[in-house]
């Protein structure tokens, strides 16, 4: 037989050891035709299989519905490798490396056996909203120290009933050492109070009540597992509208919760691995193609083809979306940049004015935990935030590190340690910029040591030395290594598709501190774990009023349109470009950059998408971060099928092909990207009246290929591709066709995000192989 062919490690935790598993997998493998072997590990089982994509395809999805019925699978991260030429199927030889101690798990959604006992009237847990088993619950966010047992979490405070305590103590019942186990007669409840804390009714009438409320339009703080969710009428455009200017966020687009799948698919066209991802365990908002038409308030996701949805991952959350029945906004409980709230009284000060009610619940919450955020990708999850079902379980290298824990970097803040060959990645933190979000981050980072004992021998930061981040790391008293932002993201990508040796690392995003005190961004690295050197980078250009430019992509384009033809190019063409300057504003700007007065060079990417963004009519000015790269995406895709996503790369400079594009050589320096012939094109399609999805188009084809011409230069077969860019998935599909079409191997992320939430992992990793600073 013949066709596509792919090789996937899969790790499976739970109780998969003793219970005929491997056997199982043995079984599966072969039926389907496929090679590779099973072990035991310290954590799990360990799968690798290779064969043709379909079988692989049906192997993932039969090892969990048909699993032995004695095992329980607490979590199944599958990867995507490059083919290793397995021959045969092999039972080995149990892997006694790794982290052998108690892992922290990741919080579990309700699971099937729970939901039944929810719903059945003659079941004791009937309507119980804490509802749980050895298969789901809560774990992290209970968890205060190891090991993993009741008076180590914060369910200490609840003595389990006789009848719970028959069931804890049984080895036979699914309920064996749960220990979050309770029901209505021991366990914790649920009160909805009003804003000022008055309690207004408890138990399911507290729930009814809340129902009641968000039928009418009010806007409801959920306490859930991990945080406050705050909850109201997707379909209110009122509703909407309140709840976003009582949050302070004008634009960013806002989570759904429906009630099932079938809700979901009613909104999004959804595929087999969408689908999978939503249903999970882990439950995680999926970013979702909608459909034209969909039953939500356009205030929802402005300018977005797009709906982030996501399905109710606690018994709670099922009671309350069963009753409302329509999608309703799920958003983080808090105003925007600050932390999640996890403390109902402290709730009742940072959520002061946001919320109409309080839906609360007296389980104490250890840690915060947003939701998970992934999107799809040619038939593979690409992570956009990593938190709950997901964190903290660890990236497994084929290598031991010693102990080091990196702080990331400021925006998307996470942190992360190793422990022999594994790398254990925290939840979300959020960006550095409040007293709160430093405050999370302190004791994130003191968990991890409380939680492992770890006893770090150095610590890895960013090289910028204003990040938060970055002078806690010098404060910590113990070796610092400090990592170059971009070769962090290559060796995070790397660390993930478990690659080695040297490859081209494409790292793109909006900034990053360089060595030589620029802001890189744009950026070409031959890199190994270890080490880097800059082969290429984007051509730098001026952005007028520095930090501001990030917010007025109006600034970069004028910088950019400076750099392409001075001051009276760059004032005429800017004339019709969205959300104009006045007069005397553009006269000061041009007369910064000519005196080079605040105008700091950058070579990045994300400036010039918003460059582009701006000059074909997009957003001048942006409400969010990444908002005007966003835009410029859903352009590209505005135009085609709305159930396909991403769409076909154009072919070809011709027609509706791409923009040309060149590259540089700078004498012995690194090769220069010019965008000045794409930036050409655009200006060319602007004047002529074409249609902002056209340039769209060709600029995002002009990339792709682009990439692969100085892949070519750089003589390496591998290509990982990282950066916070790499999370558009045009930009990402279109470069991987470009890079394989031409005999390339690319990579991207799978298991952690692009963006800066997975920059502590590539610390980590990069500081624990030895890195060399490159030139």
């Amino acid at each position: 037989m013949s066709g596509p062919r792919g090789r996937l490690r899969v790790v499976v935790r739970g109780a998969v050891q003793g219970v005929g598993f491997r056997p199982f997998v043995h079984r599966l493998a072969t039926g389907e035709g496929l090679a590779g072997w099973v072990r035991n590990t310290a954590q799990g089982v360990a799968i690798e299989v290779e064969g043709l994509q379909p079988s692989l395809d049906r192997f993932v999805a039969r090892l969990e519905a048909e699993r032995p019925p004695a095992s329980v699978l607490l979590s199944v991260e599958v990867v995507h490798l490059p083919l290793t030429g397995y021959l045969g199927f092999e039972i080995r030889p149990s892997d006694v490396g790794g982290t052998t101690a108690a892992l922290v798990l990741p919080d579990l959604a309700t699971c099937d056996d729970c939901l039944r006992e929810l719903w059945d009237p003659q079941d004791r847990r009937h309507r119980y909203p804490f509802t749980n088993c050895t298969h789901c619950g809560p774990r992290m966010t209970i968890v205060e120290r190891l090991p993993y047992d009741r008076p180590s979490t914060t369910m200490r405070g609840f003595t389990m009933c006789p009848a719970c305590q028959t069931e804890y103590d049984a080895p036979s019942d699914r309920r064996f050492h749960a220990q979050p186990n309770a029901c209505p007669h021991c366990g914790p409840h649920v009160e909805l109070w009003a804003p000022d804390g008055a309690r207004l009714s408890t138990h399911d009438e507290a729930i009814a009540e809340a129902v009641r409320a968000l039928r009418s339009g009010a806007i409801v703080a959920m306490k859930g597992i991990g945080g406050f969710l705050l909850m109201t009428d997707a379909r209110s455009e009122g509703a909407v509208s309140a709840l976003r200017e009582r949050k302070r966020r004008e634009e960013k687009p806002l989570a759904l919760m429906v009630p099932d799948l079938d809700a979901a698919e009613g909104l999004c066209f959804i595929d087999p691995v969408a689908a999978r991802k939503l249903a999970s365990s882990a439950t995680p908002i999926v970013l979702l193609p909608r459909r034209p038409g969909a039953a939500v308030a356009a205030s929802v996701a402005p300018r977005q083809p797009a709906l982030g949805v996501m399905l109710p991952c606690s018994p709670l959350h099922h009671l309350v979306m069963r009753e409302v029945g329509f999608p309703v906004v799920a958003t983080s409980g808090n105003l925007s940049d600050e932390p999640i709230c996890t403390d109902e009284q402290e709730a009742l000060t940072r959520l002061r004015g946001l919320a109409d009610l309080f839906l609360v619940h007296n389980r104490p919450i250890a840690r915060h935990c947003d939701d998970s955020v992934v999107r799809v990708l040619m038939g593979r999850p690409l992570m956009l935030r990593r938190a709950r079902g997901y964190a903290p379980l660890p990236i497994t290298l084929g290598t031991d590190l010693p102990p080091v824990l990196g702080v990331g970097a400021h925006l998307k803040s996470a942190v992360a340690f190793s422990i022999g060959r594994d790398v254990f990645v925290s939840q979300h933190i959020g960006d550095l910029e409040t007293a709160e979000a430093s405050r999370a981050f302190d004791q994130v980072v003191s968990d991890f040591r409380s939680l492992y004992a770890l006893d770090a021998v150095r610590v890895a930061c960013d090289l910028h030395p204003d990040y938060v981040s970055t002078r806690r790391a010098r404060a910590a008293g113990i070796p610092v290594n400090a990592v170059q932002h971009h070769h962090a993201h290559v060796a995070s990508c790397m660390a993930e598709n478990d690659l080695d040796g040297e490859l081209l690392g494409v790292a793109w995003d909006g900034a990053g501190y360089g060595p030589d005190g620029t802001v890189w961004g744009g950026e070409f690295l031959v890199a190994s774990r270890s080490a880097y050197r800059r082969f290429a980078h984007l051509r730098t250009f001026p952005l007028p009023g520095g930090e501001r430019a990030v917010r007025e992509p109006r600034r970069s384009a004028l910088g950019a349109l400076w750099e392409l033809g001075g001051a009276a190019r760059a004032a005429d063409a800017m004339r019709g470009a969205p959300d104009p300057f006045t007069g005397a504003e553009i006269r000061l700007l041009l007369s910064m950059l000519e005196r080079r007065v605040n105008c700091p060079r950058t070579s990045s990417a994300g400036r010039l998408f918003d460059v582009v963004a701006a000059l074909v009519g997009l957003r001048g000015v942006t409400r969010h971060e990444g908002q005007a790269a966003m835009e410029l995406e859903a352009a590209v895709r505005s135009a085609g099928d709305p159930s396909v996503w991403p769409p076909r790369r154009p072919m070809g400079h011709n027609g509706a092909g791409s923009y040309p594009v060149a590259v540089l050589s700078c004498g012995s320096g690194p090769l220069v990207l010019d965008w000045a012939p794409m930036l050409e094109g655009v200006l060319r399609d602007v004047e002529a009246g074409e249609a902002a999805s056209l340039a769209a188009t060709r600029f995002h084809s002009a990339l792709a290929e682009a990439i692969v011409e100085v892949a070519r230069r750089a003589g390496l077969h591998r290509v990982a591709l990282t950066g916070g860019c790499f999370q558009n998935v045009v930009l990402t599909a279109w470069t991987v066709e470009a890079l394989r079409a031409a005999g390339f191997e690319p990579f991207w992320h799978q298991r952690v995000p692009p963006n800066d939430g997975g920059i502590a992992l590539g610390q980590v990793v990069a500081a624990g192989s030895g890195p060399r600073e490159g030139g």
